[in-house]
């Protein structure tokens, strides 16, 4: 399995959401003044509180692609998948790790394929959280940055200098900041929510749009 094969298409449908989201034409064509999303039934999925089919306590991707027909027979024709990307769950699959994969806790690559298929089966397209303005602070993205002041990567997110605690000489942080004094850059703290960093480059969360008829 190819564990790239259908993110190229993701970040194709991320380019094409500025634009108005990708067109699957399976679903069904619409003007660019009369877009398909002003008339789509879009169901939000979070999947570990979604359908459960091994027995683990945790919805996964084999569940959402079972109830499929179900959503289908309801009208729905859009999906809209919270993050699934691998991540430690501190805030809620939001903080990714890896935009590469598929947290292993709901399923695999294969398993993401099977589900793009079959929605194009069922004539449902197939929106994924893909979440650019912050990261998991154990994204490798994260950890070069956070290593050294020269690391090509130091400036992919934002730092600052910290605030010195006057009752202990050393760079005060809190939860907040989920800075640290990191002897290799210096006491540094960096801006984000707690367990996560912000890239530079990235200003706010994208739902990145799939069409399966690129897959």
């Amino acid at each position: 399995m190819n564990p790239c094969r259908w993110l190229p298409a993701l970040l194709l449908g991320a380019s094409l959401c500025a634009a108005g989201f990708a067109q699957t034409p399976s679903v069904g064509q619409t003007s660019a003044s009369d877009p398909w999303y002003n008339h789509a039934v879009i169901y939000e999925i979070y999947p570990r509180s979604f359908q459960d089919t091994n027995g683990d306590g945790l919805g996964d991707l084999k569940g959402i692609t079972q109830r499929l027909p179900y959503l289908e027979s309801l009208g729905v024709d859009t999906i809209w998948i919270a993050p699934m990307f691998p991540s430690p769950q501190v805030d809620f699959g939001y903080d990714v790790s890896n935009y590469d994969a598929v947290d292993p806790q709901y399923g695999t690559m294969a398993d993401m394929d099977r589900l793009l298929a079959s929605a194009r089966q069922h004539h449902i397209r197939v929106l994924l959280d893909f979440v650019l303005n912050h990261t998991s602070d154990k994204h490798a993205w994260f950890r070069e940055s956070a290593s050294s002041r020269t690391n090509p990567k130091a400036d992919w997110y934002i730092w600052n200098s910290g605030k010195p605690d006057p009752t202990q000489g050393k760079v005060r942080t809190t939860d907040r900041t989920g800075g640290s004094y990191r002897p290799t850059t210096g006491p540094r703290s960096f801006r984000a929510p707690h367990g996560s960093g912000c890239p530079r480059a990235a200003s706010s969360t994208t739902t990145t749009s799939i069409n399966s008829s690129l897959i």
